[in-house]
């Protein structure tokens, strides 16, 4: 492994000691650490005991974050009539349907999600092969009637979509560096709230093993569990 930089080991030394600790404690000490010129990402990192492996045990959803994430987010919404109108209205970036369509399949890709009305989808599956897990879906939220409030909520980066990888970890975003320690520990509890909530009634034994908070260039700092879920109870 590569030796790291000068500015990283400095970071690593103000958090060397700073270990499962309190949510709020362990977000300070990211902030403090953070030594980038730009506006770092926080990035929360939740290990869950499951395995992926089975489909029982798999995690995937949507949550919105109550301060969003700092991110733009550009939006193509499959939709006609009211429901187009509503869209863009919402804010979306383009609104289309058959034009769409042909528009993607000719090499198109200036958005970061897809949003569908259900009665679009027998067009919209024609995308499928070229866009893979790109595409609208029910379980993440994409596929809806609720147009407005979904292209409302990715807008404005509250909206966010987890999914357990394969070691079994849930790798997301929770704001900037910029953002307050208040507003960061908000959006950490309400993430850790809709893991728990989602906790598959297969999984067996110790379900939140290990969250570590980071930011884009910094060293992780481990949280103590325990009181983060306690914290996100009550949110």
């Amino acid at each position: 492994m590569p030796e790291r930089g000068k500015r990283y080991q400095e970071a690593a030394g103000k958090i060397e000691k700073i270990q499962n600790t309190e949510p709020a404690d362990a977000i300070t000490a990211v902030k403090d650490a953070a030594s980038a010129k730009f506006d770092e990402t926080v990035e929360v990192a939740v290990r869950l005991g499951v395995d992926p492996r089975h489909g029982d045990q798999m995690v995937r959803g949507t949550t919105s974050l109550p301060h969003g994430t700092g991110k733009v987010r550009r939006v193509a919404v499959f939709a006609k009539g009211d429901k187009a109108k509503e869209a863009e209205e919402a804010g979306a970036d383009v609104v289309g349907a058959e034009d769409l369509v042909t528009q993607i399949q000719g090499g198109w890709r200036e958005f970061d999600i897809l949003v569908a009305t259900p009665d679009m989808m027998s067009i919209v599956s024609k995308l499928g092969r070229t866009l893979g897990p790109r595409m609208p879906n029910p379980k993440a939220g994409t596929v809806t009637m609720d147009i407005s409030k979904v292209v409302q909520d990715i807008k404005r980066a509250a909206r966010v979509e987890y999914r357990v990888d394969k070691a079994g970890i849930i790798h997301m975003p929770i704001g900037k560096v910029s953002f307050s320690v208040e507003q960061l520990t908000e959006n950490l509890s309400t993430l850790v709230s809709a893991l728990m909530k989602a906790r598959p009634s297969a999984a067996k034994g110790r379900y939140l093993k290990k969250i570590t908070v980071s930011s884009t260039m910094g060293p992780g700092v481990d949280i103590d569990v325990q009181r983060a879920q306690a914290i996100a109870e009550k949110s």
